[in-house]
């Protein structure tokens, strides 16, 4: 596995329901349509659609449609003779033909314009296809996956995108649950990404995480699922200090900053620009701690654990910047 890659962990009954969907549709040769939102592992689940299928010594071909512009797309997708267009100095294998006896991966499905959905769907049908520049007919036998992180119904509905070619597309369709919907996998994902990276930091050992951090990653909402929960577990474990303590400091959000540009401190300059400098700029600083986290503490009625995750720290050190202020409590 590559070191960007996400595994293929979990015990939540949802995940083991997708699984078992992939392992039963795998071995027919019709398209398949995963769907789910960003991060929740679609390339890797037509990864294993692909090796668990009959095709499986052959290529597997990927392909981001959203990374494309549109007038390169039909080009990348069925390749093209010399001449056909500025630059093409020389004719061009397309992914369907890279692909042929194999499978192809089309992400981000929705972003296709109708000409290549017109010929995706030829392709689909009768596995032919012509090269850009050329008039004649070409033969592949290919396997499509495709996926999308929108509602396709909802666009074929409103005509923006080809229903024929959702209804070629969608033999089956496997939708992938978000990882707050399947809070059981968070922590053994999140001790795989720990382990992994501190490995690579060349660390002997993981100590685990404490009660707080646990707290904190199961109850948040994972917006970019998977991938984020990747990204939050290596920064903490890197920025770890003492890699023989348990890892406390989660931060979810690595932009946030007192000086991040439009945030509440820039707004406040921007409104103020002639407050004048502190002649003790420690102690103003302070102030605003104290202030800040007495403010945080009293909108969560003194949940001390609440008011560290709204203000992006761990509980110990909020307990540490209580005792500094000698901060009293009510609870």
């Amino acid at each position: 596995m590559g070191r960007d890659e996400q595994p293929l962990i979990g015990e939540s009954q949802s995940f083991l329901e997708v699984l078992d969907e992939v392992s039963r549709v795998a071995p027919l040769d019709r398209p398949v349509l995963v769907v789910g939102e960003r991060g929740t592992g679609k390339e890797l689940i037509a990864e294993r659609l692909h090796f668990l299928s009959g095709r499986w010594d052959r290529p597997l071909v990927k392909l981001n449609c959203g990374a494309i512009s549109e007038s390169l797309l039909e080009s990348e997708l069925f390749g093209h003779e010399a001449g056909a267009f500025t630059d093409a100095s020389r004719a061009r294998q397309g992914r369907f033909e890279l692909a042929d006896g194999g499978s192809l991966f089309l992400d981000e499905l929705a972003t296709t314009s109708m000409n290549v959905q017109e010929k995706l769907l030829r392709v689909i049908e009768y596995g032919q296809y012509e090269r850009l520049g050329s008039s004649a007919t070409r033969e592949v036998d290919v396997r499509l996956v495709g996926a999308t992180n929108v509602d396709l119904p909802a666009l074929a509905e409103t005509g923006r995108f080809r229903a024929d070619l959702l209804d070629r597309l969608a033999f089956d369709v496997i939708t992938l649950p978000a990882l707050r919907d399947r809070r059981e996998d968070i922590l053994p994902l999140a001790e795989h990404f720990a382990m992994r990276m501190t490995r690579e930091l060349g660390r002997e050992v993981f100590s685990g995480f404490s009660t707080n951090a646990r707290d904190l990653l199961l109850n948040h909402r994972w917006p970019g699922n998977i991938r984020q929960l990747k990204n939050v577990i290596e920064r903490a474990v890197y920025r770890h200090d003492d890699p023989e303590q348990p890892l406390s400091a989660i931060q979810f959000d690595p932009f946030e900053s007192p000086w991040r540009p439009g945030g509440d401190r820039a707004q406040a300059q921007a409104m103020q620009p002639d407050e004048p400098l502190p002649s003790d700029l420690r102690a103003r600083l302070d102030e605003l701690e104290k202030r800040f986290v007495q403010r945080a503490l009293a909108e969560h009625r003194g949940n001390q654990r609440q008011a560290a995750e709204r203000l992006g720290l761990s509980y110990d050190q909020l307990r540490g910047i209580i005792r500094k202020h000698d901060i009293k409590v009510n609870r």
